[in-house]
């Protein structure tokens, strides 16, 4: 992973919770961070597609939907990782999330994961992203 302020030109900030993620992209550089919103995701058919691996009995319906869409999420950054649409990545997410995102991640896109901050930015303003971003 990089360095303080790691937040190269042209990469992939994806900032997200266990309900939803929106990416950008960074058009400045990596002293002068200029973020663009190139769109989000959300979660799609959960009570067809379920969590990686075997859920826990006492999951909520909540952890269950959140679990499923970090998987989908994992799915989605290899997808653009892998097809070459992105090569540096930075995750920004509340600690549970990341956590979560983080386990399910395919070497190719942890590779490509240049900075991960443990924040909640999804209902932040692009300045305020730049600004965590910068002072992370």
């Amino acid at each position: 992973m990089g360095s303080k302020n790691e937040v190269p030109d042209g990469a992939t900030i994806v900032v997200t919770t266990g309900a939803q993620a929106k990416l950008f992209i960074n058009k400045g550089s990596a002293q002068d961070i200029k973020l663009a919103f190139i769109g989000s995701l959300e979660p799609n058919d959960l009570n067809d597609d379920g969590p990686a691996g075997k859920s826990a009995p006492d999951m909520s319906k909540a952890e269950l939907d959140e679990a499923t869409f970090s998987k989908q999420l994992a799915g989605h950054l290899f997808d653009q990782v892998h097809s070459g649409k992105m090569d540096k990545v930075v995750l920004i997410a509340d600690p549970d999330t990341l956590g979560e995102l983080r386990s399910l991640l395919h070497k190719e896109v942890q590779d490509a994961v240049v900075l991960e901050l443990a924040k909640t930015l999804t209902n932040h303003s692009i300045k305020d992203i730049e600004r965590s971003l910068r002072s992370s």
